[in-house]
């Protein structure tokens, strides 16, 4: 059985062992993507506050769903959750946080509420370290359910890390940082993270073209 089969495993026992039952008869594994099965943000967001799909889940404050309106014509994707998100339960914490949300209200000219704001990866890493392929993979089909349910006219990924883990087999980040590109129906702009902005401030007019070419997609 391979990792894929075992993580559609292991989300159909939880959900069952939350209904309270304790034994179940032999079931067939749906190969199909997991995105398919959700048809409402309610029991996507049910199925990752209760995921214990990596052991991320043992260290965690809480998951994190995701922020903002479920119909948002942007959408911005995170790599994973930080230790001040965790801690804080909000998204819009510390210097980074109030970078981000300059960008949306100053720059895009919307109110914070009127954007989704989620992560790749839904708990914070252990240790502070970057997660890993498999935790990654554990939240992947919450984070392309997500997409399906928003379907935003523009997604915005924050960094190198969440833009590689997006796109896989993409071209390199700073080749197509700032540019737009066809991604499941709607348009992806990579954009340096605000943290990154934090350490190289020089960076911040090239980000502010970046994010002027966003607005003209609204």
């Amino acid at each position: 059985m391979n990792s894929y089969q075992n993580l559609v495993l292991l989300q159909n026992l939880y959900r069952l062992k939350s209904a309270g039952f304790q034994y179940v008869q032999p079931f067939e594994i749906n190969h199909t993507s997991l995105s398919a099965n959700y048809n409402s943000f309610a029991t996507l967001y049910n199925d990752i506050l209760k995921c214990h799909l990596c052991d991320l889940s043992k260290s965690r404050k809480q998951s994190m769903v995701g922020f903002g309106n479920p119909q948002a014509d942007v959408m911005i994707i995170d790599f994973y959750v930080s230790e001040m998100q965790n801690m804080n339960n909000d998204y819009f914490v510390g210097r980074s946080g109030e970078i981000l949300k300059n960008m949306v209200e100053n720059v895009l000219k919307l109110p914070i509420s009127e954007i989704y704001y989620t992560h790749e990866v839904k708990c914070k890493p252990l240790n502070s370290n970057m997660p890993s392929a498999s935790e990654f993979n554990s939240c992947k089909n919450y984070l392309f359910a997500q997409i399906k349910l928003v379907q935003p006219k523009v997604i915005v990924t924050l960094g190198e890390e969440s833009y590689k883990n997006l796109v896989t087999n993409g071209e390199d980040f700073q080749k197509v940082r700032g540019h737009d590109i066809d991604f499941l129906a709607t348009k992806l702009v990579p954009i340096y993270h605000p943290l990154h902005l934090l350490r190289n401030p020089e960076l911040k007019k090239v980000t502010l073209k970046d994010l002027n070419k966003i607005k003209s997609f609204l």
